[in-house]
């Protein structure tokens, strides 16, 4: 796993090669890969927003109860579970599309892999500062979109071409993936599993 991770940042093409070239399960997967690095952000946002604080405009630092930290974290966790798996599943539909014919595990494989800079750039979170949390926010996203553009058309086996609109299509995916989540954590803190802050 932990070569998969260092290769994806230095030698992307050459890695998901690799990867299209392994047999992994699902479960095997989410056991050596999206659990461990899923709890990334979860932890590092529970020891940031509990030890640290955030601190708007310089004044006082701002922290969350341990309770509800703990809550909000295993929450956004879980939430990170699902949308590899909900990406996974949207890959495989799609697939049929750009005529690849890839499993639901190698989709679901290749959603993990591609949100690894993502789940990385949550060591962000234990220093809690709106600035670097956007800074490196940013940066995640547009590496977890560059590794979605030169691995697609590599995993699937498809011309560069196609894969670009694949890729687009993926990208279009995970963005209303994302907008569904923020809506659900919205309407959650609307029934009282919003943040708690130390009075």
């Amino acid at each position: 796993m932990i070569n998969h991770v260092w290769g994806l940042f230095t030698h992307p093409d050459r890695e998901w090669q690799e990867i299209r070239g392994e047999e992994e399960s699902i479960g095997h997967m989410y056991l050596t890969h999206v659990l461990l690095l899923a709890a990334i952000p979860a932890v590092s946002a529970f020891i940031g927003t509990t030890q640290m604080g955030w601190s708007v405009a310089g004044g006082e630092p701002i922290r969350l109860t341990v309770a509800s930290a703990l809550q909000m974290s295993v929450m956004t966790y879980l939430a990170m579970l699902a949308g590899v798996a909900v990406m996974g599943g949207f890959i495989h539909w799609m697939a049929r599309t750009y005529d690849a014919n890839p499993n639901l595990t190698q989709c679901i494989v290749f959603a993990a892999y591609n949100a690894t800079p993502m789940f990385v750039g949550g060591l962000a979170a234990l220093y809690p500062s709106l600035w670097l949390a956007m800074a490196v926010g940013t940066l995640a996203v547009c590496y977890t979109t560059y590794l979605l553009y030169v691995g697609l058309p590599t995993f699937m086996n498809i011309p560069r071409e196609e894969g670009f609109l694949f890729s687009s299509s993926v990208l279009a995916v995970g963005l209303v993936v994302l907008v569904a989540m923020i809506a659900i954590s919205v309407i959650l803190w609307g029934f009282g599993a919003g943040p708690v802050y130390v009075g």
